[in-house]
């Protein structure tokens, strides 16, 4: 055989041995990430996994997570994963806090920046704060969002609570964390962004 036919069958062996993924998915996220309350095995990341096994995902999330925090490890995330897909689920724990909406935009809007400058597809969840912050407050931090979406040029999607807090059989005793029985419902609303 021929070298060069030698150094192709070598390739050819090469590409079809290694496990390839579609795509490797970072989540970057908070307590709703984290399976706050829960066993990871049953939080909706683990599920997610389970139903797209071509793609390699990656959960990063931290319970209490705020944009900065996530600002702060980002940039060694992307380093050491290299990921195709960033999807941002951070701003709520800003909210519960009181951060100004100036401040989720900077971060989230950095956050955008150092994902697409590592050559990823960015998508961004919206966050929503409970009722009770008042309704100026909580028009400034989902307007974040949407401003986001257009300025940055990228993919904000719907808030995955919005069609599970009005629930209390799928929500945990704090009523802010979803609970075991929502998972399966968060799965189904997250992957066809992903897809």
């Amino acid at each position: 055989m021929p070298l060069k036919h030698k150094l192709l069958a070598v390739v050819l062996f090469t590409l079809t041995a290694s496990p390839a993924f579609a795509d490797t998915i970072l989540i970057l996220g908070d307590s709703l990430g984290a399976s706050y309350g829960m066993d990871q095995n049953v939080g909706w990341v683990t599920k997610l996994q389970k139903q797209m096994p071509e793609h390699k995902i990656i959960n990063a999330s931290v319970s209490g997570e705020t944009t900065a925090g996530g600002l702060r490890r980002l940039p060694a995330l992307l380093e050491t994963t290299k990921p195709d897909v960033v999807l941002i689920e951070l701003g709520g724990n800003d909210g519960l806090r009181g951060f100004s909406p100036k401040k989720l935009k900077s971060n989230l809007t950095n956050l955008v920046k150092l994902s697409k400058a590592a050559n990823a597809k960015v998508l961004v969840s919206e966050v929503m704060v409970p009722p009770n912050y008042g309704p100026r407050y909580s028009k400034s931090f989902i307007q974040v969002y949407k401003d986001l979406a257009k300025d940055s040029s990228i993919t904000v999607i719907p808030f995955f609570m919005t069609e599970i807090a009005p629930h209390p059989e799928l929500m945990q005793k704090d009523g802010i964390h979803p609970n075991e029985k929502a998972q399966d419902k968060i799965v189904e609303f997250v992957r066809p962004w992903l897809m």
